[in-house]
């Protein structure tokens, strides 16, 4: 497997440590002003024409507005990877064009843009990291851990980590209601605050309008289905580019950002349509050794240099073995179910 500046590039010799794969993937953090402008376009016009459709599908059936939804929803994540995009300062080349577009874009994915993006960038900062988790993260905890709880504590980590929670409440939740009030875990000041009253002020302008427009039902029987199928498209995207088998979680003294990136980040290789509804977000790998790059130049960097493809690869099916895994067990260095857990007891 892949790891760290130990493996060749292209045929060629190995990054040295003054080139490494994280200075390598950052000749790809250079935005396309067009590209990124017609991908916003193509993404966003069809969202606001399907969800029009669906709205006018109510007269036909439900059944009808429900199988509406679910593009409508493989949008609605397309354009959340763009606001990631932009939090990234990666979409556009100028800043203040991505934070403008990344605010707009917050309305419709019901998530704060200032107060996700300094919660994401920490998750960068610190993913596989033992010693700084709970932020930006999905909860996981040690083997060792998980035995040290009470009854009560097994309880609700099992809970939490039952997929009809993580999977199903939780992102309706999250997305929901959590993102309505400032994070406690990690305050960001008043810019903080002003990002969360800020989108809810816009979120409630928006619906108020649209309920006015075309009634208080029809808007719920349209918004509800596409933001319940989203969120849980959008949590399970990020569960799974982190939690498999062969993942990588040190503590601080012995981590390393790009041990992280390339063995902590995994390459979701999904089929053709479904990449591109998720902006090619399943080439994580590159994406955290470089964060700078659009979404559209991921699969670049990904051809340009083929050693990169042997980090931990997931098809579709195989990333579905992934919900069972639930605890780190730190000496043999992989994610284990609660089963397992208790065999080695």
């Amino acid at each position: 497997m892949l790891a760290g500046a130990d493996h060749r590039r292209d045929g060629a010799d190995a990054p040295t440590p003054e080139q490494s794969w994280i200075k390598i993937a950052r000749e790809y953090g250079v935005a396309d002003p067009r590209r990124s402008v017609f991908q916003l376009v193509t993404t966003a016009v069809p969202m606001a024409a399907l969800l029009i459709l669906m709205q006018q599908s109510l007269a036909v059936g439900y059944w009808a507005t429900l199988l509406l939804a679910i593009p409508t929803a493989g949008l609605l994540v397309r354009l959340f990877m763009i606001q990631h995009d932009c939090g990234h300062h990666s979409f556009f080349r100028a800043r203040w064009l991505n934070d403008a577009v990344g605010r707009v874009i917050s309305v419709f994915t019901l998530t704060p843009y200032d107060q996700w993006r300094n919660a994401h960038a920490y998750h960068h900062a610190t993913s596989g990291d033992l010693d700084r988790r709970g932020i930006g993260d999905i909860d996981m905890l040690t083997v060792s851990e998980y035995r040290a709880l009470g009854r009560r504590g097994r309880f609700l980590y099992r809970l939490y980590r039952n997929p009809l929670v993580t999977f199903g409440i939780g992102p309706a939740w999250v997305f929901v209601i959590r993102q309505r009030f400032p994070f406690r875990s990690r305050p960001d000041g008043a810019r903080g605050l002003i990002s969360v009253v800020a989108t809810n002020i816009a979120i409630a302008a928006v619906l108020a309008l649209a309920m006015y427009l075309v009634g208080v039902a029809d808007i719920l029987m349209v918004q509800i289905p596409v933001t319940l199928i989203a969120s849980s498209i959008g949590v399970w995207l990020f569960f799974v580019q982190h939690q498999y088998e062969r993942t990588y979680w040190e503590h601080h003294k012995d981590w390393s950002f790009e041990e992280a990136a390339l063995r902590g980040s995994s390459y979701y290789a999904l089929p053709r349509v479904l990449r591109w509804f998720t902006a090619d977000i399943g080439t994580h790998h590159i994406h955290h050794l470089c964060s700078r790059i659009p979404n559209y130049r991921l699969n670049e960097c990904l051809a340009a240099n083929p050693k990169l493809a042997e980090v931990e690869r997931l098809t579709f099916w195989q990333s579905i073995k992934c919900i069972r895994l639930t605890l780190w067990d730190e000496e043999t260095k992989r994610l284990v179910g609660f089963r397992e857990a208790a065999k080695a007891a």
